[in-house]
């Protein structure tokens, strides 16, 4: 309650002007609370544990659509290349091999499929054959220049072979420990 400085009537404290002769009240003074000393409340340590891994999850996220997006997998790149390369198949290698096409297989290998044009499977010592060109081609995995992303990737790379007429001879397969 106010006190009317001029007629002396009680008023309540929200009344601006009294209201038994119209006379300005005193404005009522307001208490301050002194700050309080007392310590912070505690951090809820479920609500900071939460932000901390929604902040680790989001790195995590954003770093894998980087991969995603800015670092294509090997895998997509060698399906390109193989691509690439298939552009210009079917090509003769030499006077009996002829390059039919390329694929990118799981697991990281990379095939090259020839035909050897003018054999027959049952004309061929297909053991022999092998042994005689497993040596040339793990030389040239590990020579040719233009093999160096499949060996800095550890991809290992197949060099499969058929006859005139398409019956499977052999697979080479060059892996990384024999390129090393």
């Amino acid at each position: 309650m106010s006190k009317c400085n001029e007629c002396g009537s009680e008023n309540t404290d929200n009344l601006k002007y009294c209201r038994f002769c119209g006379y300005e009240l005193p404005k009522p003074k307001v208490e301050e609370i002194p700050p309080s000393h007392e310590p912070a409340k505690k951090v809820n340590r479920k609500k900071l544990a939460g932000s901390i891994i929604g902040i680790i999850i989001g790195i995590a996220g954003c770093f894998l659509v980087q991969q995603l997006i800015f670092n294509p997998s090997l895998d997509k790149v060698m399906m390109k290349s193989a691509s690439e390369i298939n552009k210009s198949c079917p090509i003769m290698i030499d006077s009996e091999t002829r390059l039919d096409n390329t694929i990118a297989l799981p697991s990281k290998v990379f095939q090259y499929n020839h035909t050897l044009i003018n054999m027959e499977k049952e004309e061929i010592d297909i053991d022999g054959l092998k042994d005689h060109l497993e040596a040339n081609i793990i030389n040239f995995v590990r020579t040719n220049p233009e093999l160096k992303f499949q060996r800095d990737k550890n991809v290992t790379i197949n060099y499969y072979y058929q006859d005139k007429y398409s019956n499977y001879l052999f697979t080479i397969s060059v892996t990384p420990e024999q390129y090393k």
